[in-house]
């Protein structure tokens, strides 16, 4: 029996959160949800710009999710900040607002929005798999859950990342002349994949690109085991055979990367489950490592938080709308626009090119 059934509802869902052009507005508490456009008040999920965007009036967040905006946008990116600590409750208005961890990237929550026997949970991006440079996803029982579908099709399923980081490892070891050059979103994945690298056991320096100095620093500090990083100096490149570079997505195609010596490009995201997306990228070693729920998570989650109702933001809408009927469950997509697929937009000057992942 899903919680929805077990409650006494004394709220219509459109009176706690509905769907806007700015995006998920609460009326109760005159406040939006990851808005798309610049609000005067706003609840952010985690640090993607398609999510966290710079301008508005105030902004509620966790600490992690606040110093990636200030990093990425400059101190002054929102009129005032509000720290939410993970796990407590901060009631606006006539709603009570909870962060629960989402295990996407360092700092990503999911909004809990509670008000008169109604919750209902805002999932921003998330994934299940271990994440060694975040706290995990906590599934919280509710009335409605609103899900990400970023790869919400039964084509998706991703490997544990682990093997895939072997597969890497195994390309080093087999060609000690080349560089192998990683795309890798500046914030998220670049750090999990060189977490997973030093899990892995390889304790040579890591090379990266100075778009993604500050955030990897930051990452470090915060206690992420990322071992020796060292910048990429462009007068080195040709000395760095054999060795492990991250950079952004962009900078696998763009004259950057041909400098180094015969480069194996490589590109870590969940679309290199989809060989031609390799091929339209010019990727010689994709490696299917994702920040976000697969087709098996996303139906896992949904039967975990045993809503009566979901509804679907972003991605692959039908598809899960669809499975959610065959199973008995109340679905509906809700057409919001403005969200990135894999990763993020990079923030103007973060590098050469700008990057949608």
């Amino acid at each position: 029996m899903t919680l929805a059934r077990q409650r006494s509802q004394n709220l219509r869902p459109s009176e706690l959160l509905i769907p806007t052009p700015a995006g998920l507005y609460c009326p109760l508490a005159d406040i939006h949800i990851d808005p798309m456009r610049p609000v005067a008040r706003a609840l952010i999920t985690h640090g993607h710009s398609d999510h966290a965007r710079a301008g508005h009036g105030a902004v509620l967040a966790t600490r992690e999710t606040l110093a990636i905006m200030a990093l990425r946008y400059g101190e002054g990116f929102a009129g005032e900040r509000q720290e939410a600590v993970p796990g407590a409750v901060t009631r606006i208005g006539a709603v009570d607002f909870r962060f629960v961890p989402a295990g996407h990237v360092l700092g990503s929550a999911q909004i809990v929005v509670e008000a008169r026997g109604l919750r209902i949970v805002v999932s921003g991006d998330y994934k299940r798999e271990r994440d060694p440079t975040c706290a995990g996803f906590e599934p919280v029982p509710c009335d409605i859950f609103i899900t990400e579908a970023t790869f919400g099709l039964p084509v998706f399923r991703h490997p544990p990342a682990h093997l895939e980081v072997a597969k890497l490892l195994e390309s080093v070891r087999l060609f000690p002349e080349r560089t192998h050059i990683v795309g890798a979103y500046s914030l998220g994945k670049a750090q999990r994949v060189m977490a997973l690298i030093r899990e892995a056991g390889f304790d040579r320096p890591i090379y990266i690109h100075g778009a993604m100095d500050k955030l990897t620093d930051f990452y470090m500090s915060e206690g992420a085991q990322l071992g020796p990083i060292r910048k990429v100096i462009e007068a080195e490149r040709k000395s760095l055979g054999g060795e492990i570079v991250i950079c952004p997505p962009s900078a696998i195609q763009d004259l950057w990367a041909r400098k180094f010596p015969d480069p194996v490009t490589a590109f870590a995201s969940g679309w290199m489950r989809i060989r031609a997306r390799a091929r339209q990228r010019g990727v010689e070693l994709p490696l299917i490592i994702s920040d976000h729920a697969d087709w098996d998570a996303l139906q896992a989650t949904i039967r975990e938080v045993q809503a009566g109702e979901i509804w679907v933001t972003h991605g692959e809408a039908d598809a899960l709308v669809h499975w959610c009927g065959t199973v008995g469950l109340k679905a509906k997509p809700l057409h919001l626009v403005g969200y990135g697929d894999e990763g993020e937009a990079e923030p103007a000057g973060e590098t050469d090119n700008a990057v949608t992942g």
